[in-house]
């Protein structure tokens, strides 16, 4: 439609229309000058509020978004969903999420000089400082932030000039228009709330990252801490076997006992001495590991302070799994997606609504001398583009999350069943050597020794009785790191890959384009 006004103020026309464009760049110029500066998002994400750009206030008149009208369609039949039963409760079109993740440890500086060696504490701290796989899910995170906030914004007003009659001398028409596409049905908010919840996802990736890491530290510092104490008992038995060595070699030589005895003797060192440079290398592979995991490769070695035997019992795993579905990020993530496509769902019901576009014209007729304003008003009709093929995409996008829901808690079952059946059998092997072999194999050689001094024993049956000790021992400390491992994954809640490579974030800001592109 249009509409023609007469006025002889021209001037002040002019002054408006150019007055509102330079406000207008200078205002979104403004926004672009800050430096960029790389963030970490906080353990506690609750303390990214600051961050988080306000949406626009909702009217609350606005009638609720039906969800599946596009169900009742002849031309394209939904699947039968059988969703968990731990999904989320419905989650209104504009409701905003919420966010509230666990509180992890305050990162520190790397330190070459550990007085008294080096903790897992500091090791787990130094790695959620410098772990690059923990900033890479932060900038996804704040990038997803940052097109909620896009998402949400309105489209720029085009400001223009038109002239006519431009070669017929005195009746020429010159005029300026300002035009403006004007959102319905609230489309920008509901973007705004489609990756609002795409933000709550990549939030529990983070926190999901920060687990991944912790665990493959732990894990990595328990293989250290077992080589490290193995080599602590191989020192030891290595003297023993180095004397007994020695003791043969004189005996031979007296003509005492048989050179069988000394090649003995001399064989059970050469294997102590072997085992002695495994145990090292194992404990400089896992070091390379660790540090690695924690982003700080250049970390100088140093001795690892620890215990092996942690505050640990029998376990009931089904109140473990129940743990599991209560506080894993990896499953949180995943409640977010179902909310996240069940608010494009409700998006896309509203996208055939058409927008309207509003101009405003004003300038000056010189064949009448007089002021004109003219006014246009227009919106696209949904004839043949009912947004019907994005309407049941979202709602296969929906039903996809849905189903992702049980993978996680099926992959978590499944997951818990293999480190159930470690830690159990870990636990058996502990509790059998702490009470029954380790005494026996104590007494036996004791026993073994007073005999060997008595005459009642040979040399060969000592050596023999030494070495069923020793790996004894070994096969304890190898129990103990098996049960501290299993341990550490589920306190982990079974999340592991910390140099994996995190998820990206796809969506962009498409929705935006979408909004103000309705044909």
């Amino acid at each position: 439609m249009g509409m023609a006004v007469t006025t002889s103020g021209r001037g002040s026309w002019w002054f408006v229309l150019g007055l509102s464009s330079v406000v207008g760049c200078a205002t979104s110029s403004a926004k672009l000058d800050q430096p960029y500066q790389e963030t970490i998002l906080p353990a506690d994400i609750s303390e990214t509020a600051a961050f988080d750009p306000s949406p626009a206030p909702i009217p609350n008149s606005q009638p609720p978004v039906q969800l599946a009208s596009h169900q009742q369609s002849s031309e394209i039949q939904p699947p039968v969903l059988e969703p968990t039963t731990i999904l989320p409760p419905a989650v209104h079109a504009f409701e905003q999420p919420t966010f509230s993740v666990a509180q992890a440890p305050a990162p520190v500086a790397v330190d070459n000089g550990m007085i008294g060696g080096l903790s897992l504490q500091q090791i787990q701290d130094l790695a959620l400082a410098n772990n690059p796989t923990i900033r890479q899910s932060s900038a996804t995170a704040f990038a997803a932030q940052d097109y909620q906030y896009q998402v949400g914004r309105y489209a720029n007003p085009n400001v223009g000039y038109t002239g006519s009659q431009l070669a017929d001398q005195n009746t020429d028409q010159h005029l300026v228009f300002v035009e403006q596409e004007f959102v319905t049905a609230h489309k920008l908010q509901l973007n705004e709330n489609v990756l609002g919840h795409a933000v709550q996802a990549q939030r529990w990736d983070v926190e999901s990252q920060r687990f991944r890491v912790l665990t493959d530290v732990r894990m990595a510092f328990l293989d250290a801490l077992v080589a490290q104490r193995r080599m602590e008992v191989i020192d030891n038995f290595q003297q023993v076997a180095a004397k007994g060595a020695e003791l043969a070699e004189k005996r031979f030589k007296a003509m005492e006992t048989a050179q069988s005895d000394q090649l003995q003797a001399e064989i059970q060192l050469n294997e102590v001495e072997v085992m002695r440079q495994q145990a090292q290398f194992k404990w400089d592979a896992a070091w390379q590991a660790m540090a690695a995991i924690a982003g700080v490769p250049e970390m100088s070695k140093s001795q690892l302070v620890g215990s092996l035997n942690p505050a640990t019992g029998d376990l009931n795993w089904d109140d473990v799994y129940h743990n599991l579905l209560a506080n894993s990020p990896e499953l949180r993530s995943a409640y977010s997606r179902v909310s996240k496509t069940r608010a494009n769902l409700s998006r896309q019901e509203v996208q055939a609504i058409p927008n309207l576009t509003a101009q405003l014209q004003a300038g000056h007729d010189n064949g009448t001398g007089s002021g004109m304003i003219n006014v246009q008003v227009g919106a696209p009709i949904p004839v043949f583009n009912a947004n019907r093929g994005n309407i049941s995409a979202a709602y296969r996008e929906y039903a996809r999350a849905t189903h992702s829901v049980k993978r996680v808690e099926m992959s978590l079952k499944a997951r818990l069943a293999e480190v159930s059946r470690q830690y159990d059998s870990a636990m058996v092997a502990v509790k059998r050597y702490e009470e029954q072999i380790l005494p026996k194999a104590k007494r036996t050689l004791d026993l073994a020794e007073q005999a060997y001094e008595a005459g009642e024993f040979s040399f060969i049956q000592v050596l023999i009785v030494r070495r069923t000790y020793f790996d004894t021992n070994l096969q304890y400390i190898e129990s103990l790191g098996e049960l501290a491992k299993a341990h550490a994954q589920i306190d982990g809640l079974l999340l592991t890959g910390g140099l994996d490579e995190p998820g990206d974030f796809q969506d962009g800001d498409t929705l935006r384009g979408q909004t103000f592109s309705q044909q």
